[in-house]
Parts: structure tokens; sequence; C-alpha cells
């Protein structure tokens, strides 16, 4: 196949951008210098045009395998042969600088441990999502670079480089013991490839940022069931932090489909005010405050920039900006065909009533957790809730950003009760300056409607919309966020109603296309890996401990080998949508959290374990 599956690839980066390297030893995608920036390498959404940057054994009869540096985000790519046995170290060195400093370095060592290995190396960039012609230049000390007028990359290495075409290849043979380094960074057009690394200087380079990532997963506090999943998913996530702002991208891709040969393809590589929320609780129930705080830190800053109306968007870019116009990349034929390929985010300027819930929830949390909100942020979340009082009855586009025309979403208004509640109590709490009256008046309100109109008597169960028979995963949560007991009778159907006819070998779709509101697209999806782990939340809170924890285990096996998750699973255990996705591992974390709680609390009522 010319396209990898997506599961088959692990990830690195610096807390600007990150690379995805496949098992096979290609990068077949890489943003530069940041998250958001135009690729450099995008193989994995055309592999004729998009540009990749490949390692391997010539050799075809040849085993991949992938590990991480125990504790950190440096990655390992192994190939076994008849031959011998190899390897690549990949990394990108962490640096705190500001981004115009921010030194951007890619690293690949490659090694070989056993016999001998004849390797090719590919350096194939192609520009601005392969629109931007670039220029080759071999250089007399060793490398080559890559020269346009926006950008020029240096590839620094002391192995003989060969030019073919638009790019750079070699073939070298490595014995046991030997190594040779590949350093890719940006440059001026003078510079030259930039230094090469000597081995000390690749050393230090190594454990340097060994260090970092181990030093900073040692502030994880999580001793619970499922460590090795936990942190794992705290170093993805972290991986997704833009450092200079405090942003998590809400994965590091676009276009990843959700379904092969259909138009579910999206640009996540922005910041959503939904995941405030989650990412808060999730963050600070292991340990991560200062991370936390960071994140809530870019929450505030968007808060102080309100519409005219005094409403917020649903999403930004990762430095905070407004507009993600959305366009579609005509000349790249997407993931295994499956166009379009977008990038920008329509959905940026959607009404999405549920965010103020969730941005409020943060908001809460983040003041209960012992950091005192600004009167500033106050001010501006009142201005917000006196927007909602306004809008909360309207029709939007809901969690799931459909297309087809709004709707009464019961999970977008479940939300709205959720902003006001949280804000209530926060003014009550502090004593802080605030219009009670209204949004009791509206918090009520909302309570009364959701359980007259999105409660279907008949099937006992809360459906998607008003009016609607279809169900809807995110009613999931509809305990977690304290609108119901967890076993209301409510909440109890609508669990059973959405195990009969959302999941599938404990793997939960969010809805169902055909019965649900008309989200605009054609084709079916996978299921909905953050789905499954509300399913996990859903169940311990209904004191089904056991059928909890065999969900969670099934989920754990459908991880890919490094234990990352895509957005969706396919029929067939595939992994779908963008790669890894940040929303997945805060939920992973969440459900794992309070399982491991739940059951340590069984334990103890069981008299299993001492009651301290």
């Amino acid at each position: 196949m010319p396209y990898l599956p997506i599961e088959e690839h692990g990830v690195i980066g610096d807390m600007h951008t990150a690379a995805l390297v496949g098992v096979n030893g290609e990068i077949d995608w890489l943003c530069f210098p940041r998250f958001d920036s135009p690729s450099v390498f995008a193989a994995i959404l055309d592999h004729k045009k998009g540009g990749s940057f490949k390692i391997a054994p010539v050799d075809p009869h040849v085993k991949n395998r992938q590990l991480y540096h125990p504790d950190t985000n440096v990655l390992i790519t192994r190939f076994l042969s008849p031959h011998g046995v190899g390897e690549i170290v990949d990394f990108m060195p962490v640096d705190s600088s500001p981004e115009q400093t921010h030194r951007h370095l890619l690293v690949r060592r490659v090694n070989v441990v056993r016999g001998s290995v004849w390797f090719r190396m590919d350096c194939a960039p192609a520009f601005n999502y392969a629109r931007t012609p670039h220029t080759v230049t071999l250089h007399k000390g060793g490398g080559a670079s890559f020269h346009t007028d926006e950008l020029s990359l240096g590839l620094a290495t002391s192995v003989p480089l060969r030019r073919r075409g638009g790019s750079v290849y070699a073939d070298f043979t490595l014995d046991a013991g030997q190594s040779a380094s590949f350093a890719l960074q940006r440059v001026e057009d003078d510079e030259g490839a930039g230094p090469l690394l000597t081995d000390e200087e690749y050393s230090a380079l190594h454990r340097k940022t060994v260090a970092y990532w181990r030093n900073w997963l040692s502030h994880c506090t999580y001793r619970g069931r499922w460590q090795e999943m936990v942190r794992r998913s705290a170093l993805a996530l972290k991986l997704l932090t833009y450092e200079p702002t405090g942003a998590i991208v809400a994965a590091p891709t676009t276009s990843l489909p959700e379904a092969i040969g259909f138009g579910r393809n999206w640009d996540y590589r922005y910041t959503w005010i939904r995941d405030a929320s989650f990412t808060l609780y999730a963050l600070l129930r292991i340990g991560f405050t200062s991370e936390a705080a960071h994140f809530m830190d870019w929450v505030q800053k968007r808060c102080a920039e309100l519409e005219k109306d005094g409403s917020l968007q649903i999403m930004y870019g990762i430095d905070g900006r407004h507009r993600l116009t959305e366009e579609t990349l005509d000349h790249l034929e997407g993931y295994r065909k499956s166009k379009p390929v977008r990038i920008g985010n329509g959905a940026y300027d959607q009404l999405q009533l549920d965010i103020y819930g969730e941005l409020m929830d943060s908001v809460y949390l983040f003041d209960r957790g012992g950091t005192q909100i600004s009167y500033d942020l106050w001010t501006n979340v009142r201005r917000l809730m006196n927007w909602l009082c306004e809008h909360w009855e309207r029709p939007d586009e809901g969690l799931w950003e459909v297309r087809g025309g709004r709707q009464h979403f019961t999970y977008s208004k479940v939300m709205s009760w959720v902003a006001f509640e949280r804000a209530i109590r926060i003014a009550e709490l502090r004593g802080l300056p605030s219009d009670l009256e209204k949004w009791r008046g509206a918090r009520d309100r909302i309570y009364e409607e959701v359980l007259e109109q999105g409660w279907d008597a008949e099937r006992k169960t809360f459906v998607q919309c008003y009016g609607g028979t279809a169900l809807d995963a995110s009613n999931l949560l509809l305990p977690v966020v304290r609108f119901l007991g967890p076993r209301d009778p409510r909440v109890l159907g609508t669990l059973d109603a959405t195990l009969h006819d959302l999941v599938s070998d404990s793997l939960v779709y969010r809805y169902n296309p055909e019965l649900a509101a008309h989200d605009g697209l054609e084709g079916s999806e996978g299921t909905f890996s953050i789905c499954t782990f509300w399913l996990v939340e859903s169940l311990v809170r209904a004191d089904r401990l056991d059928d909890a924890r065999l969900v969670l285990e099934k989920m754990f096996t459908y991880a890919n080998h490094l234990g990352l998750y895509a957005e969706q699973i396919g029929p067939s255990g595939e992994a779908l949508g963008n790669f890894p996705q940040a929303f997945t591992h805060l939920a992973l974390i969440t459900a794992a959290f309070n399982l491991d709680r739940a059951l340590d609390r069984s334990r103890r009522r069981q008299g299993l374990v001492p009651n301290n």
C-alpha cells in the first residue's frame, strides 16, 4: 500500500510542531515551524506529491518495530533483517525559547546494533502543502539545503548525498556499532546545511531531551492500575501543547479521514474552547497544575477578546487568532484518495451553545483548585452569561459541528444549564457582583425544558434533539456534569438505550447518521473513541464497575503499538481521523482515574484493603 495505516505511526515534537514517523522509517507529516504552518512533508495526504523524509533498510525482508525511549517522547524505530538489526532514534530537542529564536531541530540517528545493514535515505520536502517549488543545493562540506522565498531548510549529515530533482538521497552501509546522524533545521540562504552533529553533540542533545521528558513526567501523581496508558496519554498531551501560549491542538494533523473515500476530513490543528473543562480536569487530576494554569491563561485571553455582541468563538488558532478560513487543496489526492484535503476550519464561526458550559466548568474547576479567578475574567464571564441569557433558546450546530442545519440539541441545552449553574456557584462562593436573579431564571427554565423536550418518555432515554428519536453519546455526560444524579432513572435509562443502540463490542458511535439530525455529510464513520471513555465514566457512576473495567480494558486493545489513539476506530479496528487526538487522551486519563478510584472504594467497602 502506498499509504501506511494511520495507526502505524509514532509522533515526535518540540511543543511548537510535531512529526508523524511511520514504522517503515518514513516521516510523512511535518508542518514547520508550527503546528499550523504549511506542511513540509505531507506524503500521508498524497504519497506522490506530499513530500517525505524516509530512512529504511534496502532489504525488503525486514520486520519493523517501534517503541518510545521509556517515559519520553523520543521514538525508536527498529528494523530486524536477515543481515542485521538497525534502528532510527527520532526526536526534536525541546527548547523554551520564544518562537522567533527557537531552533526547531529534527534529529534522526541511524544505528546498527547487530550484523550489517544497507540503508537508503530519501529526503524530499514539498513546501507549502506541495504548492511552492524549491531549489536544492549540495554543499561541499556535506549536507544539502532546500530553499523557497518563505522558508529554507538544511539537512546536515556526514553521509554523502546525491541530488534527484527536488530531493536528495543516499545509500550507506553501517556495521554493528556504527551510526550516522541527520539533522534537519531552519537555515538562512547563505548558511549552508547547518552544523553537523558530532557524536558528542548528538549524545548531549539526546541526554538533554530524555532528561526533559522524564523530569516532566515525574510530576505525574497518578499511581493507579493503568499507569502506562495514563502516562503515555500525558506525554502525548504535552507534545500537543504549543509552548508559547499554552494552547493544546486537537491533533497535529489535517484531513485524515473519518471514513475512507468520503468528505469527513477536517483540520484539527487548532484549539477548541470545548476542550477547556476536559483539559483542566484531566491535568489537575494527575498533578500537572502548571500546564493547567498555562492553558487557563490562554482561555482567559480569549475571554478578553469576545465578539462585539459578547459571544465567544468555538475555536481559535494556537496563537489566539480568530479567523480560520477553510479552503480545499484540490491538487492533493488525500489519504487513500479520501478527498478533499482541507486547511482551516469553517466551523470556527458556528453557533455552538455547549461551549459556554465547558468554559464555565473550567473556570469553576480552576477557581476551586485554589487559584482564584481575576476580576477582569469575571467581568468577561458576566458578559458571556448575559449574552447566553438572550440566546440559549436558539438552535445551534451542536457539539459535533454538523453542517446540515441548526437543531435544538439536548446536549447544547444541558451545557447551557451548566454555564449558569457554575457561574451562580462562583458568584455565591466568592461574593462577586452578578445578575443572579436573571441567571437563576435561565438555569431553571433550561432544566425543565430539557426534561420535557429532550426526554423520550416511551423509550425512557434522552435523545439527540428536541422531538427527535435518535440517540447521542454526548448524553452519557449528563451525570458527569451533575445535571442529574448518576442513578437517576432517566440517567440509567439513557445508559441502557445507548448500550443497545450505539455500542458495538464496547466501542461507541457518537450517533447513527441515518437516524440522527442530518449532519450535511455523506457516508458513515467509525466509533468515536472519546465516547467509549464516556461510557466507562457512565458505567462507573452507575456502580457497574466490572462492566466499566471490561470496556476500558477492551478499549486499550484498540490503541496502537505505542498507546496512541486517533479520533475514531474503524470496523476492523483500524484508526480513522486525525492522529493522535488530544480529546481522546484527555478522556482516557479521566476515565482511568475515576474508575481506579471507584475500584479502590469498592475494595475498601468489602474490607479487602485497609480503610485509610
